[in-house]
């Protein structure tokens, strides 16, 4: 990738280095310096020095990292933010946005460490005062945040996720923890028992722990309404939005934007009711039948989601990638188990791996529950669904959230679950 900084080309490809560029060294290529070399490049810039390259004074880097959460935290804040008048770019896993507008479709969660230059270099070209940007795990291994400055750290929860590349839970904790050992400003989720971090220039939310933003009650008759304190000081906000996990989501987002613009929290409760939600993050397609979406694809994520329609009959629907933790699948099964009436297991981006062994996974934490059903084909499993839904259900279809393909040996299909349920819906009518 190229890099364009005061008429100098920044490449971190060997192939395209030479004697007019200037060979950016990251812990990804390091293993090419000498090709870069071999090929007539003279300059040659260590990865964490890229920042002296690149003024960034103009715009305030909020970086989110977290299990669960990253996405709808990441777009609340921007939302927020916007609402409030100032102009920003998001990044993450949904694409790139600049000032409301989608710039680039889906990608990496957090992109290689030029791209993450690229991308707010175009939003300080834009006039952007924040740069808004989920942190994911594989990121901070790989050192793809590497020489960007911070003006905020923001921690949603640590649980289970990404086995396949960190190999154990200890390792990929240590990992997110790292994320919070200097002494930027961070906001941390003090409910959570796995964050460790600095806590020098800490700040802190909680539904259960004393913390800085602390939730003193909340509600979910016709959406969220949250009351919280701030030193002794009370304050409220509404939302269309459900579950628990959204209200610590929520509570990030706002004490996020006040830290980091120091604006009267009446203000940001305000701008955040303005915030209708992440496409595909527990996103109702259907009231009648009620029919959501949502993303969850680990078994904590999975809980959070069903413990919030504890007053509905659930439908579950759901399967687990191909070629990824294979330990969490029995685990999502046993947490199906216990909060659905019905279960329809499927099938969920299975890449090489075979369908039917990746549903026997998941069966083996399903025991003795008298609604079970197994249909290969997802289309026909959130049809099953649909059927079996009364007043009283509620289908959960998760998994794949806004994803539009599923991903069958290394070829992507087309493929959308919010598609499908209106597909069906409407054929009904």
């Amino acid at each position: 990738m190229q890099l364009i900084i005061n008429n100098k080309i920044y490449t971190d490809n060997s192939n395209e280095a030479n004697k007019d560029s200037i060979f950016v060294v990251s812990k990804q290529n390091e293993k090419y310096k000498e090709l870069a070399i071999a090929n007539g490049c003279e300059q040659i810039v260590e990865a964490k020095d890229l920042k002296k390259h690149l003024d960034m004074s103009s715009i305030k880097v909020i970086g989110i990292t977290g299990t669960n959460g990253k996405t709808t935290t990441a777009a609340a804040i921007y939302s927020i933010l916007l609402d409030l008048g100032y102009k920003v770019a998001l990044q993450g896993t949904r694409g790139f946005f600049i000032n409301d507008e989608r710039v680039e479709e889906y990608s990496l969660t957090t992109p290689v460490q030029l791209g993450n230059f690229a991308h707010i270099q175009k939003a300080m070209n834009n006039g952007c005062q924040f740069f808004v940007m989920e942190v994911s795990s594989h990121a901070i291994e790989q050192k793809r945040i590497e020489g960007l400055e911070f003006a905020l750290k923001i921690h949603t929860n640590i649980t289970r996720d990404h086995l396949d590349y960190h190999k154990t839970i200890e390792e990929y904790i240590r990992v997110k923890n790292s994320f919070f050992e200097d002494e930027t400003l961070k906001l941390i989720n003090k409910d959570d028992e796995k964050v460790r971090y600095n806590i020098k220039n800490g700040f802190a939310y909680s539904l259960e722990k004393p913390s800085t933003y602390k939730v003193d009650a909340y509600s979910f008759k016709n959406g969220m309404h949250v009351m919280f304190n701030h030193f002794g000081k009370h304050y409220s906000f509404s939302s269309m939005m459900m579950g628990i996990f959204n209200v610590y989501n929520l509570m990030a987002a706002v004490a996020a934007v006040h830290i980091t613009t120091q604006k009267p929290l009446e203000e940001i409760c305000e701008a955040l009711e303005g915030f209708g939600g992440v496409s595909g993050r527990m996103e109702t397609i259907s009231s009648n039948p009620l029919v959501i979406v949502d993303f969850a694809h680990t078994p904590d994520g999975m809980e959070e989601v069903l413990k919030s329609f504890n007053e509905k009959d659930i439908i579950c629907v759901f399967g687990a990638g191909g070629d990824r933790d294979k330990l969490k699948r029995p685990l999502m099964g046993t947490i199906a188990s216990k909060y659905s009436k019905h279960i329809i297991v499927t099938s969920d981006n299975p890449r090489f791996e075979d369908p039917d062994k990746i549903i026997e996974d998941i069966l083996a934490g399903i025991k003795n529950h008298p609604s079970v059903q197994i249909e290969i084909n997802r289309k026909e499993a959130i049809k099953k669904a649909i059927d079996m839904a009364d007043d009283n259900c509620v289908v959960l279809v998760l998994g794949k959230g806004d994803e539009s393909t599923q991903i069958i040996y290394d070829k992507k299909f087309h493929f959308s679950d919010k598609e499908e349920i209106l597909k069906i819906l409407n054929k009904d009518k």
